[in-house]
């Protein structure tokens, strides 16, 4: 089997994951190796994320690493043997493969949740919206990668099918991306959104005392198992995933402290028509 060039975020998820459990399991590399008949190298590229393993290797591992989280090993099996080429496959090559990771993280969310500050969510942006941002970029982009990204973030929310939380801070809804008309579009766009069953947006007022949860922006995205969940947070080099478990709880906890001092949904919803109605 060929070895994989350029690994996705979840095919390296998985491999985590594998080199997680031989370590709770007090096992080295070679020890493993050992025990399930297979060379060192093949147990390398497999924590590596440069080739897959069946479902059979798969279960045999965590019998071996007694693992007993029978939902948990499911979850990972699910995983490995996905065969899926999702929509995004359509732009390997074509854009950064931060972007097809994004994508793939959100289809296979069983929900999002999300806290934006500055920007209004990806996932809930006008293709203006999204157009004004990426043209900020420094170096501009190519009008056609600029175009491909917005293509790209708009088939993101054609696929937003799943249960989704945004909290948006006052002051993204307050920056004009663009001008007035494309700003008023895109409070519209977000008043009709949050209307679906299926998306509830929450806004953050600017008179809220003492808050210090700025720095906090985030996706959250809840996996089919809790120890699968992934949080995505922007950096200077791109979206960082981050997963490790004590990570997690602390960004469920900060969600949490976010969430209670938004307004609720109904009230959010009065909050931006009248944004909108003063632009």
């Amino acid at each position: 089997m060929a070895l994989r060039q350029d690994p996705t975020a979840r095919q390296m998820r998985l491999a985590t994951e594998l080199r997680r459990l031989r370590e709770a399991a007090g096992l080295t590399s070679r020890e493993a190796a050992a025990l399930l008949g297979v060379s060192g190298s093949q147990m390398s590229q497999i924590e590596a994320g440069l080739t897959g393993v069946s479902e059979k290797r798969l279960r045999r591992m965590a019998a071996q690493y007694a693992r007993t989280d029978e939902t948990f090993v499911d979850a990972l099996v699910a995983w490995a043997t996905d065969r899926t080429r999702g929509w995004w496959e359509e732009y390997r090559g074509l854009l950064p493969t931060p972007f097809l990771d994004l994508a793939e993280l959100e289809h296979h969310a069983t929900s999002l949740r999300e806290a934006q500050f500055l920007f209004v969510p990806g996932l809930l942006q006008t293709a203006g919206y999204a157009r004004a941002v990426f043209a900020d970029r420094i170096p501009e982009l190519p009008v056609e990668e600029l175009e491909l990204r917005v293509c790209h973030r708009m088939r993101r929310k054609e696929m937003l099918e799943g249960s989704y939380e945004a909290i948006i801070h006052e002051a993204a809804l307050r920056i004009m991306v663009g001008d007035r008309s494309a700003s008023r579009a895109q409070l519209g766009h977000l008043l009709e959104l949050s209307e679906a069953a299926h998306i509830t947006v929450r806004v953050i007022p600017f008179e809220l005392q003492g808050f210090t949860g700025a720095a906090n922006a985030m996706t959250y995205a809840d996996g089919p198992v809790p120890k699968l969940d992934t949080v995505v947070r922007d950096g200077p080099q791109g979206a960082a995933f981050i997963d490790s478990e004590a990570q997690l709880g602390a960004f469920r906890t900060l969600f949490r402290k976010v969430e209670a001092v938004s307004l609720e949904a109904e009230r959010s919803r009065d909050f931006i028509h009248k944004l909108a109605s003063e632009l």
